[in-house]
């Protein structure tokens, strides 16, 4: 068996989504910040992202986490996000799973009933409350960075959908806002081309037209994600398919949608701080969230949001690329 590289990793799925966790063998990147680390890792080492998250070690809608030592001192890890759409500021879902990772394999030394875990995000700081009952993490609660709702009833011309009326929050990740009503499209799998198809071109057409960029973080300057609300939906429940670049849904209720949702509810004078909502997701998987409080961001007005879903590990393995392996980063059809 021959082999360039060694990675190890904890496979986990969060809701329904995987997470891989990457435990060891990429030693520590380059950065003075986790901001600066992913921005850097994406000029300089994308390869290693396609190499574990695409095919053929991973598939169209892999999703995983890249650990690192911290680069502030009130954190206990760093992470790094990778997915097939490239290396994220944030993911709920992958922290979801990366706790539960740190947790059940004594990473972090459990404490019952809860044990506190801060990761360090380019996002920011990051608090991960993890429920812990006989060594075995039950569920996590994620602090997640301050959110907050950039635009209400904007309207984008899109190609073959014409005038598309959206809302835009950020929760860790732009997340454009659209209900399935105003497309025509039923909420079913059966429909889930159609759903996915204009969720893609819905986020295209923000991104040519009316681009956003993060107030305090400019390389936070894009959005991926489009929460395409089902009929019926209300502030204390919402059902949703989350479409994501380049062409996938979240199979979790996905936590930066989430926290966004919480901000876009919350400026609507939809959802007071403190009351608690259900967030679902396409395959039907739920986070409880709620607002704690009140903050700013960049001199708007946000919010801090809570949500809590759980996460399983699936296993174990060691990712290795044999020297002449075709494919040394992997590949997408």
């Amino acid at each position: 068996m021959r082999s360039t590289v060694c990675y190890h990793a904890v496979d986990s799925h969060t809701e329904g989504m995987p997470t891989r966790v990457i435990t060891g063998g990429v030693g520590v990147l380059p950065g003075a910040t986790m901001s600066e680390r992913r921005q850097r890792f994406v000029a300089e080492r994308d390869d290693l992202r396609t190499l574990l998250v695409c095919e053929p070690r991973g598939h169209a809608s892999m999703s995983g986490a890249i650990l690192q030592p911290p680069t502030r001192p009130d954190a206990d890890y760093g992470v790094l996000f990778i997915e097939v759409s490239g290396c994220l500021p944030m993911c709920g879902h992958g922290t979801i799973g990366v706790a539960t990772v740190l947790v059940e394999t004594g990473m972090v030394p459990a404490a019952e009933p809860e044990t506190v875990v801060r990761l360090d995000t380019p996002a920011g700081l990051v608090t991960a409350r993890v429920r812990v009952s006989g060594g075995r993490a039950e569920s996590v609660t994620l602090e997640n960075v301050p959110s907050y709702c950039h635009a209400l009833d904007q309207v984008v011309e899109v190609d073959g959908y014409g005038p598309v009326r959206y809302d835009l929050a950020y929760g860790g990740n732009f997340v454009a806002f659209v209900r399935l009503a105003d497309l025509g499209i039923p909420f079913a799998r059966s429909e889930k081309q159609r759903m996915l198809d204009a969720g893609l071109a819905i986020m295209e057409a923000i991104n040519g037209k009316n681009p956003v960029v993060h107030p305090e973080d400019p390389a936070i300057d894009v959005c991926h994600h489009v929460y395409l609300e089902a009929p019926g939906s209300t502030p204390e429940h919402s059902r949703h398919a989350m479409a994501i670049h380049p062409g996938w849904f979240d199979r979790s209720p996905c936590g930066t949608g989430t926290s966004a949702r919480l901000a876009q509810l919350h400026a609507q004078g939809l959802l007071p701080v403190g009351r608690e909502m259900v967030n679902e997701s396409f395959i039907g998987s739920r986070f409880t969230a709620r607002i704690l409080g009140e903050t700013e961001v960049g001199g708007r007005p946000a919010i801090r949001p809570s949500v809590t879903g759980r996460a399983w590990i699936t296993g174990t393995a060691q990712y290795l690329l044999d020297p002449a392996d075709p494919y040394p980063a992997g590949f997408a059809l």
